[in-house]
């Protein structure tokens, strides 16, 4: 059975990391001491649940936990840190911070160490997410001790909704551009001056002119999308922006 440690202490471990090309230990109190945290723990960097939703969620509602009180939010899993670092690259997760549990210590201490080696992985971490106040656990989410890899109850909405039940998330916003186009420029200004975050998808390295056409049926830039909804351009986002 999977404990919920809420009122604990988180474990006391020294994680092995690589920065800038050079060996650095980083401990518990490094990550905790005096700041109000959150963790989420999943099986492995790269895979599939953890790369389309669990991480890059977090990192997009990062500044809304932020404006509530959260000083950081950790990813952990058992993977050594030259993953982890690759991962951390792939992902453009610059909101979140990576931490690499290489020997499994943190999570066997949180109780969340499980045998994978059916997949061929090995000893890695349950999935389950934590609310840490000054190194005592607050709230924990641990997913349901079912076979396979839920995902209900970890994610960052649902800690979203506990941390702040109130709280406005961030619209979803895409834009279309290709280097060198003053429209593309003007429009990203449009959206930082109005506080919109977004998603920038570059021509000839995320997408090509095919793939614009086929979703926007247009074959110009920049092509703004919020929430779904497909804005436009420059002069459509000015438009949209002043509704």
């Amino acid at each position: 059975m999977l404990e919920n440690r809420e009122g604990s202490t988180v474990p006391s471990v020294n994680f092995k990391t690589r920065v800038n090309d050079e060996w650095k230990t980083i401990s518990s109190d490094d990550l905790f001491k005096g700041k109000t945290v959150i963790v989420f723990s999943l099986p492995g960097a790269f895979t599939p649940t953890c790369s389309s939703t669990h991480l890059p969620r977090y990192n997009e509602l990062a500044p809304t936990f932020n404006k509530h009180g959260i000083d950081d939010i950790i990813c952990m899993s058992v993977n050594d840190t030259f993953v982890m670092n690759a991962w951390a690259q792939d992902q453009e997760s610059d909101n979140v911070t990576l931490i690499p549990d290489g020997n499994g210590e943190f999570s066997d201490g949180m109780g969340m160490l499980v045998d994978k080696a059916d997949l061929g992985f090995g000893k890695r971490s349950w999935r389950y997410s934590m609310l840490v106040k000054d190194g005592v656990i607050e709230k924990m989410f641990i997913e349901p001790n079912v076979p396979g890899d839920p995902f209900e109850v970890s994610d960052a909405d649902t800690m979203l909704a506990h941390v702040a039940p109130d709280a406005v998330k961030p619209q979803a916003v895409s834009i279309f551009t290709k280097p060198g186009c003053p429209f593309c420029i003007k429009a990203k200004e449009l959206l930082t001056d109005n506080g919109y975050q977004y998603e920038e998808i570059l021509l000839g390295k995320d997408a090509s002119l095919t793939s614009l056409k086929a979703i926007t049926g247009r074959d110009t830039v920049p092509q703004v999308f919020v929430d779904n909804k497909h804005i436009g351009g420059s002069d459509e986002l000015a438009v949209f922006l002043q509704l």
